[in-house]
Parts: structure tokens; sequence; C-alpha cells
């Protein structure tokens, strides 16, 4: 299996991880959007029957990226915290343990629409948060997928799927990295989230995940 597909941008190269996320080896650092940590307890505060234990599985998948690419520095692109609700006592404890475990990591939050209304995390799992966008090299690192004037922009907020069509009415829609002039767009990380549909266009890269491989996809597909 497949489980990254470099990406070249400028003088960088980053790595595309099946795992919907963004590996930087120039920085070692990993980013990541939209993990909506604690939106299905938010939901099951409103009375909703949504699955228990996303928040640690979530986390369960962050910690086999940290196993596999040396990491000093986790970016949040946005919407860590769903929502005010996602503040509950069991999203916060498994959130603390996992924070303890990597305390020598480095972590910043580039707020996003969620984050502004659910609050910055709390102080104790001492991840630094900013506004967006945040210049880190030779990218803006942001939540919403807005042109830069100087940088090129990596970015959430859409949560990206690309459909795939298959002989007669088959289809399969899969989470995608959707890289275009300008601006790069990452899946939402968080399993428990939606997706928008984006198009190939002659002047764009989609790349596919299955959670185990990461591919290209040709305008054809």
């Amino acid at each position: 299996m497949k489980h990254q597909h470099p990406l070249s941008i400028g003088s960088n190269t980053l790595l595309l991880l099946a795992d919907k996320a963004i590996y930087w080896p120039q920085q070692q650092a990993l980013l990541l959007a939209d993990a909506h940590f604690g939106k299905a307890a938010a939901y099951r505060a409103l009375g909703q029957p949504v699955p228990q234990g996303t928040t640690s599985h979530n986390l369960q998948r962050l910690n086999q990226l940290l196993s596999t690419y040396p990491t000093q520095k986790i970016i949040f692109l946005g919407d860590f915290l769903h929502a005010p609700k996602s503040h509950a006592p069991a999203t916060l404890q498994a959130l603390r343990l996992w924070r303890a475990q990597h305390a020598a990591i480095a972590c910043v939050l580039v707020r996003g629409n969620h984050d502004h209304s659910a609050g910055d995390p709390p102080a104790d799992l001492n991840i630094a948060t900013v506004d967006e966008p945040y210049l880190l090299g030779d990218f803006a690192l942001q939540h919403l997928p807005i042109s830069h004037p100087t940088h090129h922009v990596l970015a959430g907020h859409i949560h990206p799927v690309f459909r795939l069509q298959g002989k007669a009415r088959q289809r399969l829609t899969l989470p995608c990295f959707h890289h275009q002039p300008g601006i790069t767009l990452l899946p939402a990380f968080g399993a428990f989230t939606g997706g928008y549909a984006v198009e190939h266009h002659a002047d764009s890269q989609v790349y596919v995940t299955d959670g185990d491989c990461v591919w290209p996809i040709t305008a054809a597909s």
C-alpha cells in the first residue's frame, strides 16, 4: 500500500498521508485540518444517538502518525473542537492524556470558524492559538481557503471529497487533497465529518485516500 504521496510546491516537498494529514519533512511538522474533537459529544448533548469513542479513535490515528513520522510540531488548521458542548469531561480527559504523552511536541492551532464558537482549547493542553494566516516558510497556514498575496495556502474548512464514477451507477466518494494554483486543501482529519465534493480541473490535482492508500486522480477518472 502507498501510504503517502509526495507533492512538490516550490522548493518544498510535502507528503500527503493516507490518514488525511500532511507531513512537512523540512519542518518536521504534521499538519491536519478539521479534527472536530468532541463533535459526537456535542451531538449527544443535544439528544442525538451518535456513537461514542470518536475522539479516542481520532487520537489513536494521530498517535500512529507520530510514531511513523518524526515530528517536532503539530499544526491544526482550524476546527480543533467542534462546539461549546465539546468541552465535555470525557473529551477533555482524552485530550489531556494524549497531550501528556506528547508534551515535547509543540502544538499550534490556527483558529477556524468552529474554534471561534467552541472557544480555545483549555490552557493546560499547551496548544498555542493564532489567527490566520500563520506564515511558516513558503506557506500561509489557514483554515479558510482564501488566497494569500505572497504565500501558497494550506487550508481546510470545506472537507473536500471526490466522487469516483464506476460502471453503470456505481459511485464511490472518498476524502481527498485538492491542489490548485496558490491553494492546497486538506481533507477533514476527523472521522465524524461530512464532505464537499470537489471537481477535477485542468489546472488542479486531486489525490484521494481510502485511509490506507493515497493516489492521484486523472481527469478521465
